[in-house]
């Protein structure tokens, strides 16, 4: 949903997650908004997904994220984790997205159109993935907060 070519140099092997302050930082607000839910709920790793927590008694999925900027693709991510969760045979699985630093919460359910759509982005996912090609770079405001960008653009000046 939001840059190809991250896609495709992840998917490839590349993982630039390791050396991201942004990323750090976001792992800093996941691991102290909620000091005690980890001992109340737990971490599930499933089809090639990873829950940030998982109410297991409520069947509640909770992803936590530092910033709101780009929370279309935070509530499809959250969409997908459901839409993986049902296709393992979990059921009635709600989800629920969290930006503790503007103290904001959003429900996420997934509809029989969001099901439709998933499968869509599965086939241009697997296309962008699967190509030859690592995918031109796209120029936008969240590249600099993106952990690619010293890959992306070395030597360059964004405007």
């Amino acid at each position: 949903m939001i840059c190809h070519r991250k896609l495709w140099l992840f998917a490839n092997g590349m993982g630039m997650e390791h050396s991201s302050e942004i990323v750090y930082e976001g792992k800093l607000i996941h691991e102290h908004s909620y000091v005690k839910r980890s001992e109340k709920f737990e971490e599930v790793t499933l089809g090639g997904i990873k829950v940030d927590y998982y109410d297991k008694k409520r069947k509640v999925i909770h992803e936590v994220k530092k910033s709101d900027k780009i929370d279309t693709a935070h509530e499809w991510q959250l969409k997908y984790y459901l839409y993986v969760f049902e296709n393992a045979g979990i059921e009635g699985v709600t989800g629920i997205l969290e930006y503790p630093k503007l103290r904001r919460t959003s429900e996420v359910i997934l509809s029989e159109r969001d099901r439709e759509e998933i499968i869509i982005f599965e086939k241009e996912i697997s296309e962008v993935i699967h190509s030859e090609q690592c995918p031109d770079k796209t120029e936008t405001k969240i590249c600099r907060n993106c952990s690619y960008y010293d890959f992306c653009f070395s030597g360059e000046e964004m405007d």
